[in-house]
């Protein structure tokens, strides 16, 4: 799916992570004003959904339904009206809804990603790919704990401080490992299989 590499992939998503932990760290009182905020903000909520949607209606596109081929127009229509009428009937805490359903899309495009590349090191991706699907479906069913979690996770300062550090710590190592371990594995499977063709062209 997307055709993107694994080392792309953990170095955008090491990024992204870096930027909460970065603002947590500089500025953790705002850093708690706005992550208390989230879970009922419903433009933020409304915008989610709407890339959820638009990503799993994606992903039914390119997926073989052979046996539905014939039903396929009926499920875009099924799974945008879904996501189309969440985003109008399901104000109550929206944002957490369609924060759950990227988090599952986005842990099948990291396992998708991970599992041809021949290095133990993809068990980081993995894993934490594994993690998402546990978040994902358990604030799919009770919404309300994201915000019980954020209550609990910027209850003090310190806290906002040490938690930011760990996940910029943990967005170094994404970042360090989309750079060297991904890449190298990665760089040598294109190198093994344009041999390969090379090899096979000249006998």
């Amino acid at each position: 799916m997307f055709g993107i590499k694994l080392w792309t992939l953990s170095l955008v998503l090491g990024l992204v992570a870096a930027v909460p932990g970065l603002y947590g760290l500089l500025k953790p009182e705002a850093f708690r004003q706005v992550a208390r905020k989230f879970p009922r903000h419903i433009p933020t909520g409304v915008a989610l959904m709407l890339l959820a949607t638009a990503w799993f209606v994606y992903n039914v596109s390119v997926e073989s339904l052979s046996d539905f081929a014939r039903m396929r127009s009926m499920f875009y229509l099924l799974f945008a009206g879904v996501g189309l009428g969440t985003c109008i009937f399901v104000y109550d805490f929206l944002a957490v809804r369609g924060l759950a359903v990227l988090l599952l899309l986005l842990a099948k495009l990291m396992v998708d990603t991970a599992r041809w590349v021949d290095t133990d090191w993809r068990l980081v991706i993995v894993t934490c790919a594994y993690a998402m699907v546990i978040a994902g479906m358990w604030l799919t069913v009770s919404p309300w704990r994201l915000r019980d979690w954020i209550d609990w996770a910027t209850k003090t300062e310190q806290r906002i401080r040490t938690l930011s550090a760990l996940r910029l710590g943990f967005a170094l190592l994404l970042i360090l490992l989309a750079l060297t371990a991904y890449r190298a594995a990665e760089t040598q499977a294109s190198s093994a299989a344009w041999l390969s063709r090379l090899s096979g062209q000249t006998v």
